[in-house]
């Protein structure tokens, strides 16, 4: 394709389509209460007597929670439409945040199940969101624009979250940033199924129901291992900068590796959205998968964790050019299941960050942690893609 016949996409052409700016908004602060609920919650049993250990394993049940239910949350979404399934979790999430802010004294079998309740049905917005944008945008390239978008400032829902709730629980205390996060949940909802995509959406199916799982498609499931690897290395990432801050005594370090990373990931998904790309969407994985590997080899070979933290920005700046094509190509590979496939593809994610988080902590301050961890599962991740991709390539026509 001639690339230099194709008028360039710009952000603000995007951005002026009808319903863009308020669907990305309302979705961004409708998922804000994803990244504050487990610290609100930690900070809330701890204020009430309860053991920091009982504390974090509430916030991680609400996180699993959230994670493990995206698929069934998919299918319904497709079933019955945004407006019926997202309006009716955000109102269950909003239900259980709120009953466990206003029960100090109750049991822990009571704070147990608000939690459980509130992440099973934490609001699909994300797979909705990107089920949205066919229907708001007609040329592809501005579409991969605006998924980019949305992918790239994801990473500052990591850093606003927890910021968030920290000033409100160390002002009016953790239940009313229990409350707030509800709250927030509520209005980003709101925003983005009273508009008139999202009222109107359906799901393309050819007989009024997906064909078979997601799990059984060949293409899928190579983006779901993808994926899944991908967040692997990202959530390594997150435990080796907190290791590294207690091995240097420099708190800061905590938080400024996960804020670099988030800040290449902006720069490089605006970049990509940007870019009129000839090469296939399966090529273009590929590429990016390459980069994300091998830029966590300079994180890997850095002397000293100033050096370690500033050289982030670059795997940072690939993980979002990953997850938009990985998006792009289920769109490609399945379009009568796209939501579902969707929220598999979130699950992925969550579940890898999950494992690398996991076994980071575990190996924590053994040879095989640190910097090991973010570039085998980097590493694993193109091991995947570079081994199927014929497979995708064959079967994913171009949109």
């Amino acid at each position: 394709m001639n690339t230099s016949t194709v008028r360039p996409v710009t952000y603000g052409a995007v951005l002026r389509h009808p319903y863009v700016l308020r669907l990305l908004a309302g979705t961004l602060i409708g998922r804000l209460p994803n990244t504050m609920a487990p610290i609100a919650i930690l900070l809330h049993i701890t204020a009430g007597g309860g053991t920091l250990a009982f504390g974090g394993l509430l916030g991680a049940l609400y996180v699993l929670a959230s994670a493990l239910s995206q698929p069934v949350k998919g299918r319904l979404l497709a079933r019955y439409g945004q407006t019926r399934i997202s309006g009716a979790a955000v109102v269950i999430n909003a239900s259980g945040l709120l009953a466990l802010a206003v029960g100090h004294s109750a049991p822990a079998t009571f704070a147990t199940t608000c939690v459980l309740v509130a992440g099973a049905c934490t609001p699909p917005l994300e797979a909705g969101l990107r089920a949205l944008w066919a229907t708001v945008i007609a040329r592809p390239a501005e579409r991969r624009a605006a998924l980019a978008l949305d992918t790239g400032t994801q990473g500052f829902l990591h850093i606003a979250g927890p910021m968030l709730v920290a000033a409100i629980a160390s002002v009016w205390g953790p239940a009313c940033a229990l409350a707030a996060t509800a709250a927030l949940g509520l209005a980003g909802a709101a925003v983005v199924l009273t508009s008139a995509p999202s009222l109107a959406w359906r799901a393309r199916t050819g007989n009024g129901s997906e064909p078979c799982s997601p799990l059984r498609h060949g293409g899928l499931q190579i983006l779901f291992l993808t994926l899944a690897a991908t967040g692997f290395a990202v959530g390594a990432m997150q435990v080796w900068a907190v290791t590294l801050a207690d091995d240097h005594d420099m708190d800061l370090l905590s938080g400024l590796m996960p804020a670099v990373f988030s800040t290449g990931s902006f720069i490089g998904a605006y970049v990509f959205g940007r870019r009129t790309w000839g090469a296939s969407t399966a090529s273009q994985l590929a590429l990016f998968t390459v980069g994300f590997a091998v830029s966590w080899i300079p994180v890997f070979a850095a002397i000293g964790p100033a050096a370690a933290t500033a050289l982030t920005a670059w795997p940072g700046a690939f993980f979002p050019l990953v997850v938009a094509c990985a998006f792009l190509l289920a769109e490609q590979l399945a379009p009568e299941m796209v939501t579902t496939a969707y929220a598999w593809l979130i699950l992925s994610l969550g579940v890898g960050s999950a494992a690398g988080t996991a076994l980071a902590g575990t190996l924590a301050h053994h040879p095989l942690g640190g910097p090991v961890l973010p570039l085998a599962g980097a590493a694993a991740a193109l091991s995947v893609v570079l081994a199927a991709r014929d497979r995708l390539t064959r079967h994913a026509p171009e949109l």
